[in-house]
């Protein structure tokens, strides 16, 4: 057994396929297929079972898998601290991010890592703040960036911008409402809107009672470019921060109002995971992100 083997054998979960893990090792197929078969021989059970769909975890793979994990994980922190007791930023740092961000935050962050921190490596999960929220406190995630609706009050949050929301439709149907459209006047417009629970969608139902309106949620989305999707077909409406859709509004491809009468201010802020030590790889992708903020949340 080692650690190779080990994280084919990881890969071969998530893809499902003997041949799609050895494209993503860049390695041959048949060395792929040896390792694993190698591994069940020792081990004397089989770890997945071959269907006409590809792998499937056997039983006994269902049971070994998240040792694996941990067995890679305990792993990769020696390295990193192998390499950190040089003075060197090195190793992987598990990031989350919101998808309104994504698009132009890791460009930015992945050229200033290569350029000052070149040892370190990012793995990015993009996804809704309450997703991020549950994957750091489970300690698979080093940091997040997240929404939070209004002022973060909480000590572990660092707030690196405040933004506003706006109403997003289709290029050419929101001409009429100049710089800002009243929070009432969404009562006639058909929405696009995540699914509770939300941050954003408990924001408005909560505006909603209190202004005595109620919002038409015409459809429920769960990721952001399938809610431009269909914003930019017509027929429906979103509600995003600018940062989501300004290249799709330059484009010509989207109309963006800002959302007054209340304003809704999005905080966004970072937050570092408490459930294992913070390495200095982390540390210092939490500046980068911190000094990239100050650019791109104006």
């Amino acid at each position: 057994m080692n650690l190779k083997q080990l994280q084919s054998v990881v890969l071969m979960d998530e893809l499902g396929s003997i041949s799609r893990t050895a494209i993503a090792l860049g390695t041959a197929q048949s060395l792929v297929s040896r390792q694993l078969a190698q591994l069940e021989l020792e081990w004397g059970d089989q770890l997945f079972v071959r269907t006409g769909r590809g792998l499937v975890l056997s039983d006994f793979g269902r049971l070994v898998l998240p040792e694996i994990r941990l067995l890679l994980e305990q792993a990769e922190r020696l390295e990193t601290l192998v390499k950190e007791s040089s003075g060197i930023p090195a190793g992987v740092v598990h990031i989350g991010v919101l998808p309104s961000m994504s698009r132009r935050l890791l460009p930015l962050l992945f050229t200033e890592l290569q350029t000052h921190a070149p040892a370190v490596r990012l793995h990015v999960v993009e996804g809704f703040s309450g997703d991020l929220d549950e994957q750091l406190a489970a300690g698979r995630l080093d940091l997040i960036v997240v929404n939070r609706y209004g002022v973060s009050n909480s000590r572990d949050e660092e707030t690196l911008g405040l933004v506003d929301t706006y109403l997003v439709g289709k290029a050419g149907s929101l001409g009429a409402y100049g710089d800002g459209i009243d929070f009432e006047a969404l009562s006639g417009f058909p929405l696009i809107l995540p699914s509770r629970p939300n941050g954003l969608r408990t924001t408005l139902d909560q505006l909603a009672r209190k202004h005595q309106i109620e919002l038409k949620v015409a459809i429920e989305v769960d990721t952001l470019n399938a809610m431009k999707d269909v914003a930019t077909s017509g027929g429906a409406f979103t509600i995003l921060p600018l940062l989501a859709v300004q290249d799709d509004k330059e484009r010509g491809w989207l109309d963006a109002v800002r959302i007054i009468n209340p304003d809704i201010k999005r905080t966004i802020a970072m937050a570092f995971t408490r459930q294992h030590p913070l390495s200095k790889a982390a540390r210092v992708v939490g500046s980068h992100v911190r000094e990239l903020a100050k650019s791109l949340l104006v």
